[in-house]
Formats: structure tokens, sequence, C-alpha cells
């Protein structure tokens, strides 16, 4: 039986900010536009970061904000039009406090063999769905927040959503995973949505 998330449209991750900042701080960072599905910049490969400075800690900050106010529980640097290596993740429940994730340049230095199948979705697709099967375990080497490398290990839900998050550094979108047939169903769809929001912003 499959497990369900939704790496991107986040319906576990509610809408708390919960970002552990100050409400000053949170005034000054900025939400930013998601891109949408087809659109090619989704499927380019990111370049590395060459080192994590105020710059990408501003980008860091405001994918969180753009993430939690979506709402969502995963988002990538391109999905907001930046081909740099940068993921955002929080799995926290609303109820709990907010656990974010910040990864600059990550690799899987480890998978396990064993892999778990969760109902995924993202940003990038809203209101699409599939079921994905990922390696459950995993431990990602990245750049932190304060540019030290940093390794995590991660199982479950938070491996899914880091997984799903890392495939779009490389141009790879959850529907890449699917059937042929699948993947081309929700491509059609979100081709069709393009093209009524264009004609109504026309």
């Amino acid at each position: 039986m499959p497990r369900h998330i939704w790496c991107g449209t986040g319906i576990d991750a509610g809408i708390e900010f919960g970002t552990g900042k100050s409400a000053e701080t949170i005034a000054i960072m900025a939400i930013l536009s998601i891109i949408r599905a087809p659109d090619p910049m989704l499927k380019k490969i990111c370049d590395p970061v060459a080192a994590v400075d105020d710059e990408v800690r501003t980008l860091i900050d405001d994918m969180l904000e753009t993430m939690y106010a979506a709402p969502g529980m995963g988002l990538s640097a391109p999905q907001v039009g930046l081909l740099r290596r940068v993921i955002v993740v929080d799995v926290a429940k609303t109820e709990g406090p907010r656990d974010p994730v910040r990864m600059v340049n990550p690799e899987l230095i480890k998978i396990s063999g064993d892999v778990v199948a969760y109902e995924e979705g993202c940003l990038s697709f809203p209101d699409q769905y599939a079921e994905v099967a990922r390696p459950t375990n995993i431990r990602v080497r990245y750049l932190d927040y304060d540019n030290e490398i940093a390794e995590l290990a991660a199982e479950g839900l938070l491996a899914t959503c880091i997984q799903h998050e890392m495939d779009h550094l490389d141009g790879v979108l959850f529907v890449d995973h699917l059937s042929g047939l699948k993947r081309n169903m929700i491509l059609r769809r979100m081709a069709k949505q393009r093209k009524m929001r264009a004609a109504t912003a026309a």
C-alpha cells in the first residue's frame, strides 16, 4: 500500500511559516514565482554553487518563505527560475515546530536497496499526483547554511522529499519516473492548463 506525500503541494505541510525567524526578518523575505510544467527551465541541469554567501542565504530564505506559503514540503532553485544546486525541505507537521533542511550542492553518497512508494506531487505540477518508488534510506553530503560541509542520514518521508528535490537539480521531474502513458497524460493536462491561463491573461 503506497504512502502519501506531496513534496511540492504539501497538503500535509500546512501554511504556517514557523521559520524560527523574527517577524521583522520575515517581513523582508520574498515570496518567489514558481515555474510550472511544461516550462523548459525545469528540464535544465543546475550549476554548482561556489560558496554559500549572503546572496545564497537570501535565496535559501526566500525559497523557504515561498515553500511555506504555497504550501509545500520541498522546493528547488530551478522551480523559481535559478539554475543553482539549492534545495529546501521541511516535512514537519503543522502541529509541531518547523524543521527546515537547507542543502547546497547536495549529493547522494549512500542509498539503501529497499524502496518505498509514495504518492508524490510537485509545486510545478499543481493538482497532479502519481506513485513513485524511491530508496527508503539515504545519506546526503552538502554545503549547509554556514558554508560548512555536512552530511545527513534520512529515511522515509524525508528521504523521499530530498530525492524528489535533488532530481530537479538535474532536470528530472517526478513524472519522469512514471510510465510513458501516465507521464504524457499529466503533461497534456499541464499544457492545457497553461493554454487556459494564457488565454485568460490575454
